[in-house]
């Protein structure tokens, strides 16, 4: 097996990685991350800057991985992590045989079992992934110290600068996905770039078990031809928007210029105009504060009466302070979210200028934010409460008494 190194872009298949070939091409990708890297030195010398490289992984299927390394005969099967479909029940991920069948993270439970009536569903084992993801991310620290998880899942890591493995991002994404497999019988896809979006482009190209490398030279090719809906921050209702527009694909959203794509998408316009031009100087933190904390749920029978939901309310607003004083966090801002029988859904927000962290606070705000909304009168099939401008409170921070109270 033979396979040469396209200078556009560095494709390398891990199930190869052992083949005499494969390890060609990762030391030819080695040797040109070198040659950007000098050559960003010289060209930016004045600016006193240094090419970044940064690693983007990714788990695959995490949740359906994690339950096929401890299930054998849950392996070669579509499995579903999630709820029942004979209830209301949401897909929380499912494995790369369920996929086939147009199978996807939240989607009903129902439509699944509807596209492939003989998968596997199981209810989720958080403390398994939980588990998995501490060893993942004790790996992440063995390479880096500016590690920014994303999610249990994911994370960022920048290796700028690092001489483990010769110094190559490249060898070290090889390295870390090695050592993965090797402790947690798990497989992750990387993608490996010179900024945050494009990494995480990256880590999508080529999955499952997936190594990616975007050189500075390929970023312009690959993300004029991406699809909108590839870039990464474009939401649905953005692509449908752009779309309309005659945006498709970055070659059409590379045509707009930062003023105009400001006037139809406000501050994101300055994020699209940078990003289809491969610019991303987001830094990868190591101390990355969350920046919400929520809980929802989902109903087997719609609800119509206002009471009863807030009982429900009740319920979702204890588990989010119990976060919230656990990870000795406040909040300035309440959510509610409802979800209407006919899948329509609203968010109703208030803010507090001082912050809090008490249960009490939440439930005063919750019925005025619930009369906001057409619940009583239409049936609400899913509820959800959440926190966000999260704040840490420490020695110096105020302290929870001190926090108004409404």
């Amino acid at each position: 097996m033979s396979e040469t190194v396209d200078q556009d872009s560095t494709r390398l298949a891990a199930a190869a990685l052992d083949c005499p070939a494969e390890r060609a091409v990762l030391k030819e990708a080695a040797d040109q991350e070198t040659v950007y890297q000098k050559k960003g030195d010289q060209e930016l010398d004045h600016q006193q800057t240094v090419q970044r490289k940064i690693i983007h992984v990714d788990m695959d299927a995490f949740f359906a991985s994690v339950e096929q390394r401890d299930f054998p005969e849950y392996r070669g099967q579509p499995l579903i992590v999630g709820g029942n479909p004979q209830h209301r029940g949401v897909v929380a991920a499912c494995s790369y045989e369920a996929r086939k069948f147009g199978i996807h993270s939240a989607m009903s439970s129902a439509k699944a079992y509807q596209l492939c009536p003989n998968a596997i569903f199981v209810k989720p084992r958080f403390e398994a992934y939980r588990e998995a993801s501490i060893a993942i991310q004790g790996i992440f620290k063995e390479y880096t110290a500016l590690v920014e998880p994303l999610s249990l899942d994911e994370a960022f890591l920048d290796v700028t600068g690092s001489e483990l493995c010769s110094g190559s991002a490249t060898l070290i994404a090889r390295d870390i996905k090695q050592k993965i497999y090797q402790e947690t019988g798990l497989t992750a896809s990387a993608g490996i770039s010179y900024n945050k979006f494009l990494a995480k482009i990256a880590s999508d190209m080529d999955k499952p078990d997936g190594l990616f490398v975007v050189l500075p030279s390929a970023a312009n090719d690959l993300l004029e031809s991406l699809a909108i809906r590839k870039f990464h921050g474009i939401g649905k209702a953005t692509e449908a928007k752009m779309q309309a527009l005659g945006i498709n694909c970055g070659r059409d959203l590379k045509q707009w210029s930062k003023s105009r794509l400001q006037k139809h998408f406000g501050r994101m316009g300055v994020y699209y105009y940078g990003i289809v031009r491969g610019e991303d100087e987001r830094p990868v933190h190591n101390n990355r504060l969350r920046k919400s904390i929520g809980a929802e749920t989902t109903f087997s029978d719609d609800l119509i009466d206002t009471h009863e939901m807030l009982e429900r309310l009740h319920k979702l607003a204890e588990k989010v302070v119990s976060i919230m004083q656990a990870k000795k966090m406040a909040a300035k801002t309440i959510t509610l979210k409802v979800k209407f029988d006919n899948f329509e859904q609203v968010t109703r927000s208030h803010s507090e200028l001082l912050g809090f962290q008490n249960l009490d606070t939440i439930l005063g705000r919750l019925p005025q934010l619930l009369e906001k909304t057409d619940a009583g009168e239409r049936r609400v099939r899913l509820l959800g409460v959440s926190v966000s401008n999260l704040f840490a409170l420490n020695n110096e921070a105020v302290s929870p008494e001190q926090i108004r109270l409404i």
